[in-house]
């Protein structure tokens, strides 16, 4: 017989028969291990900074392990080929968070970590709600223009006379009723909505190559108008609410959503030089601007300085995580709270102190798993508007924490933002969690089976496989 007509008819069934498995057992254990993180973090606090283990522990555990076999639970009902390794990832970050506010709580006298546990569930029932509400993500790109309006609306809000609030020198917070809250950690979601339904119509124009310069090919100048009003609202957020971190993410956001969508290395050159011109203007127009380069750039002679530019926030945290050297001094044996806002914009010093190098690099890699994950959803993809949504919010996940380690460890000038999962706030942890909700969505729907493709058995399919063989080789 021929080894070429049947070979590659029996070998395409083989091949037509293949799709993801749901791998929801794999997520169970792997959310047992991330309640180990959380609890156990919980529990060595206790023993490091009062000598016995916390008398909550069962109801703080319990509490812990309700919400995420809830969660596990919905996953596994309505998004059941959901990508089985974010869940448990994120919620090893939400619970090591927890441990470490708790460990500045004890020496603080404050509450915090309870108030954090509150909005971790405000957030683990959004999720679920996202997860039960949304069955399919491409019906966000009808919404494409209503969410960019409302995103706005959003960034605006800080600057009414009435809501608006001023923390720590930026206005960027809202007064609802007794709580604080931060829209533009709504409005970055939004945007994401927003950029992908743009881009999905408009990439075929944007990538239209004009002038070539070194090598590259530039944009057309008829089409910079997106980008260059990005870059204004920006500016817009950088000058009115004096909120550096907020400016770089929104337009770092837009500018990675544009190169992915177009494939144009000539973005990255437009964005890179109208950063730079945003960042010098910035220095030399605005004083707040001025004082966070200065204190980056000369951290020691602005330590404690009363008459201005103060850098002792940033000079401490740079002690802690000379202190904690690299397995760091232990949950109670580092001193993390002479750094202001431990809690929250410097939690990665806190962390640093006590659990020293390692446990930065650990927090780094989980970090990295879920833009990991987050871009693996993004590449099987099967549409372009669940493409470029999952590449802005794996961007989301990535630019922050670049941002905030790299203000932290004097990489970059300290920006504000939070760290998601592990810093303090509302707004970001409720945000966070909407947003592993929407990968999951899109997860979900690109690895389900295609159409009218039923699952095989996989022994069937070896079977199978060994015949094909057996016959081409005759």
């Amino acid at each position: 017989m021929s080894p070429g007509a049947p070979a590659p008819q029996a070998g395409s069934s083989v091949l037509m028969g293949f799709v993801h498995r749901r791998r929801r057992g794999a997520e169970l254990f792997l959310l047992v291990l991330a309640l180990a993180v959380g609890v156990g973090g919980y529990a060595a606090v206790g023993l490091g900074v009062q000598g016995k283990v916390p008398p909550d522990i069962i109801g703080y555990g319990g509490w812990l392990a309700a919400l995420m076999v809830g969660a596990h639970v919905v996953v596994r009902l309505v998004a059941p080929y959901a990508d089985p390794v974010l869940l448990p990832v994120v919620a090893a970050l939400n619970g090591l968070g927890l441990a470490v506010i708790h460990r500045i709580d004890l020496t603080e006298q404050t509450d915090f970590a309870r108030q954090q546990l509150t909005w971790m569930t405000l957030g683990v029932v959004l999720f679920a709600g996202t997860l039960v509400l949304l069955r399919d993500h491409r019906v966000l790109a009808r919404f494409t223009y209503t969410c960019g309006l409302l995103a706005i609306v959003l960034l605006l809000l800080p600057m009414a006379p009435v809501v608006g609030r001023t923390i720590n020198g930026a206005r960027i917070w809202i007064n609802v009723g007794p709580f604080s809250f931060q829209p533009g950690e709504v409005a970055k979601v939004l945007l994401v909505v927003a950029f992908a339904g743009y881009l999905v119509l408009h990439r075929d124009a944007l990538a239209l190559a004009g002038r070539r310069v070194l090598f590259v090919d530039l944009p057309r100048g008829r089409d910079l108008g997106p980008i260059v009003a990005m870059w204004l609202v920006s500016l817009g957020i950088l000058v009115f609410q004096k909120d550096l971190g907020s400016s770089l993410l929104f337009f770092g956001l837009f500018l990675l959503m544009l190169y992915v969508a177009t494939e144009r290395p000539g973005w990255l050159v437009v964005g890179a030089l109208l950063f730079s011109a945003g960042a010098v203007a910035g220095y030399h127009l605005f004083g707040h601007v001025r004082v966070r380069v200065d204190t980056w750039l000369h951290p020691f002679e602005y330590y404690n300085n009363p008459d201005g530019a103060d850098s002792f926030q940033l000079v401490e945290g740079l002690f802690g995580l000379a202190y904690g050297g690299l397995i760091g001094r232990g949950f109670g044996d580092g001193d993390p709270t002479r750094v202001p806002y431990a809690e929250s914009d410097f939690i990665m010093a806190s962390i640093g102190e006590e659990l020293g190098l390692t446990g930065i690099i650990a927090v780094l890699l989980l970090y990295g798993i879920v833009v990991e994950r987050a871009l693996r959803t993004a590449l099987i993809s099967r549409d372009g508007f669940g493409k470029l949504m999952a590449t802005g919010l794996a961007s989301i996940f990535g630019l922050q924490l670049f941002v905030v380690v790299g203000g932290v460890t004097r990489l970059i000038p300290l920006t504000g933002l939070t760290t998601s999962f592990l810093s303090y706030g509302g707004s970001s942890l409720v945000a966070s969690w909407v947003i592993v909700a929407l990968l999951l969505r899109i997860s979900d729907q690109a690895r389900r089976p295609v159409p009218g493709l039923e699952p095989v058995d996989e022994t069937a399919q070896a079977e199978e496989a060994t015949q094909v063989i057996k016959v081409g080789r005759s």
